[in-house]
């Protein structure tokens, strides 16, 4: 009895300094939120000891996303990652398969480059070209060269010969000529050029480094082209995702088209180079196509067997005429062009894996969490690894150790890399990095799903993010944030950007409902494909209908309403202050209010047409009724907008479009365009922080909601 009665006040204690603890620490800051670091790789060396690690950062002062490379070593004694790369333009590493090299991607200005005139701060980019480092120590180099970037690049089986693709290169003299006859003119389309995949030995490319030579061929005036470099095949499109199979004897590819404009199904497949073949044949060889469908395949990695490329389609469908479905991993026969779906079964998207010797590791969604699944046959069912509840993104694996390394969040933990001594012992990984530990000292927003009943009887879920201690209250003002996508969904994890900022909405007071409405994935391709052809109307009466359910249900303040959201989030704002004046209050962002000239601007034109049934003159009335912009005069809802000038997705013009009806009507509005960003505000940190400090302003001026709430 003494001994429950001291169990009971060690419980007691302990619940009340967690209780103290949640309540002195502070809240976010705006000025915090947006220093939060990301990740944009993680790769595992081969002997499964060091991992290097992408980050992207706000660098305030030289105004852009710093994008660095960090080489973390597993000592035994629990050390921090060392930064590998100062340079701020570093991305896409990729180990040489004997460890003894890192090759990556740089935009940093060359020398040559700095000595052109001019200054060469940070912010200045040049061109992407290979440089490689040695995991010891030492600077990086450069070992391509020219004015043409390197679009993908690959290591050989033997780590000897680096591949990679740029485009078809030009002599001097045909630049020269070029600019001549044409000026500044541009001729769209008609000057379009393909890629040239290049072998270059690593000797040759050491040897240059090692001592430049003073005096250039006439091969190396030729300013595009890498001293040393051989040609081994050319392609008529954009050549990305080169990988090299692991017994070294085939390349694989995917290609897409030369203006990256998704127009033409054929613009985007997976072809094989016979590297045997190569060296054999007196001239560049054709490239040899493995799949003919109606999808765009990406993330492209060679199975075990090197007979069978792994990929997965982020838009259309492998199988027949062309579908959105949700991404699914799927293999190619390199010889036989047969094309396999794996774990059929599985109702979610694959968001990311890799291979590790006869095994395959995904994440993969299943309604607001994603999960760490194996499978080692096509016709197996996922396997789940972990017991973390949460998301898992980034992940990297060897052959040749057991080790995985991966990216997990929730909604309470900000981003950090793990590694784990196998995929079985996942629930021991450790956190390697504490880029974001800020953000753990911090009061975070708590949340958890909801779900609701639709008109047709459909369940639909999203996640509605607390006010920071205020977790299941009631009768909270409410601000109904809409993904973008619409192939994507939100879940349980922390994200901190100006696209994804419901954890700093919450913390200024509002409860943020973040609906997963149909067209969204993790919920099964039916649900997706029930967006087509009511691409705003039934996902907004999804929306619509979430919003009553949290009002009934007395969780929703039905006086205190406002919405808002980007890219697709922004179209269904647009719509959706059409069909309801009960919004007090809304920000959106590069969406468009009609659908006939943003298919004219689109560089995805592939679902636009599909989801309205066809291109504009084959489904006008379907054009016309989608579109905010015909219902325009029923907006009563105070609304902000902002735009990238340079968006070509969703055109700054919509945006001006949508003010300009706004303005006429004599509707409270306010349009923020922010120079030299398309689509993603990716340029500088600046513009982001500045759209989501004065959407707040917006939804406090608006919304009702006191400041400090």
């Amino acid at each position: 009895m003494r001994t429950q009665k001291a169990a009971v006040v060690i419980v007691f204690v302990v619940s009340c300094a967690l209780f103290v603890e949640a309540q002195t620490k502070p809240k976010l800051t705006l000025d915090e939120f947006f220093n939060s670091v990301s990740f944009s790789a993680v790769e595992l060396s081969p002997d499964g000891n060091s991992v290097v690690i992408g980050t992207e950062r706000a660098d305030w002062d030289q105004q852009i996303f710093r994008t660095d490379l960090w080489l973390y070593r597993d000592d035994g004694k629990g050390g921090s990652p060392v930064q590998l790369t100062q340079s701020g333009h570093d991305s896409d590493p990729k180990w040489s398969p004997d460890g003894r090299w890192i090759a990556f991607l740089s935009e940093r200005k060359t020398s040559s480059q700095k000595n052109d005139g001019s200054d060469g701060d940070t912010k200045d980019e040049g061109v992407s070209q290979i440089y490689l480092i040695s995991p010891s120590g030492g600077e990086a180099f450069a070992v391509t060269q020219g004015e043409e970037e390197v679009h993908s690049f690959s290591w050989s089986a033997d780590s000897q010969t680096l591949y990679f693709a740029t485009r078809n290169p030009w002599t001097k003299a045909q630049k020269d000529d070029y600019k001549k006859e044409w000026k500044d003119v541009v001729q769209y389309r008609t000057a379009e050029r393909g890629d040239t995949i290049f072998a270059l030995d690593l000797a040759t490319a050491l040897a240059h480094h090692a001592a430049p030579s003073k005096e250039k061929s006439e091969a190396d005036k030729q300013s595009d082209l890498t001293p040393g470099a051989r040609v081994i095949a050319t392609s008529p499109l954009r050549v990305e995702g080169l990988i090299t199979s692991p017994d070294g004897t085939k390349l694989a590819f995917e290609s897409s088209a030369i203006n990256q404009r998704q127009e033409k199904y054929d613009d985007y497949e997976i072809f094989a180079v016979d590297l045997a073949n190569v060296a054999r044949a007196p001239s560049p060889a054709n490239p040899r196509r493995l799949t003919h469908n109606q999808a765009a395949e990406g993330r492209l990695r060679w199975a075990h067997d090197s007979s069978h490329v792994l990929f997965s389609v982020q838009v259309g469908d492998v199988t027949g005429p062309y579908r959105d479905l949700q991404p699914h991993l799927y293999s190619v026969d390199a010889e036989s062009g047969t094309v396999e779906q794996w774990s059929k079964d599985f109702i979610g998207p694959v968001e990311h894996y890799a291979v590790a010797g006869d095994t395959i590791l995904t994440t993969a969604r299943l309604g607001t969490e994603v999960q760490m699944y194996s499978v080692s046959k096509a016709s197996e069912s996922l396997h789940r690894l972990s017991n973390w509840q949460g998301t898992y993104e980034e992940v990297s694996a060897s052959s040749h150790s057991p080790r995985v390394v991966f990216v997990y969040t929730s909604l309470t933990k900000p981003a950090e890399v793990y590694l784990a001594d196998s995929s079985t012992k996942l629930d021991q990984a450790r956190p390697i990095t504490s880029f974001n530990k800020l953000f753990t000292q911090r009061e975070l927003p708590q949340g958890k799903p909801y779900q609701w009943k639709t008109d047709d009887g459909t369940s639909v879920e999203g996640m509605l993010i607390y006010p920071p201690g205020k977790f299941e209250a009631k009768r909270l003002p409410m601000f109904t944030l809409i993904h973008g996508g619409p192939a994507d969904a939100d879940g349980n994890h922390f994200e901190a950007d100006w696209y994804q900022w419901a954890a700093l909405a919450a913390t200024n007071g509002w409860l943020v409902f973040e609906p997963n409405y149909r067209g969204s994935t993790g919920y099964g391709d039916k649900f997706l494909l029930q967006i087509v052809p009511v691409i705003v109307s039934r996902p907004g009466k999804d929306i619509l209908e979430g919003v009553d359910a949290l009002v009934k249900d007395g969780i929703a303040d039905p006086d205190h309403l406002a919405i808002g959201g980007y890219s697709y989030g922004g179209y269904m704002t647009n719509w959706l202050i059409t069909q309801t004046a009960r919004f007090k209050a809304a920000v959106t962002g590069a969406g468009a209010v009609e659908h006939v000239g943003n298919w004219g601007n689109d560089d995805t034109t592939f679902d636009d047409a599909y989801f309205l049934g066809g291109r504009p003159w084959e489904a006008p009335q379907r054009y016309h009724d989608e579109a905010a912009i015909f219902q325009i005069d029923k907006v009563r809802t105070p609304t902000h907008v902002v735009a990238g000038a340079d968006d070509i997705r969703v055109a700054v013009l919509e945006d001006y479009l949508l003010e300009h009806a706004l303005y006429s009507l004599g509707i409270p509005n306010k349009l923020l365009v922010f120079p030299g960003e398309g689509h993603g505000l990716g340029k500088n940190p600046w513009h982001g922080k500045i759209k989501v400090r004065e959407e707040l302003k917006w939804l406090q001026k608006y919304g009702g909601v006191p400041a400090g709430n």
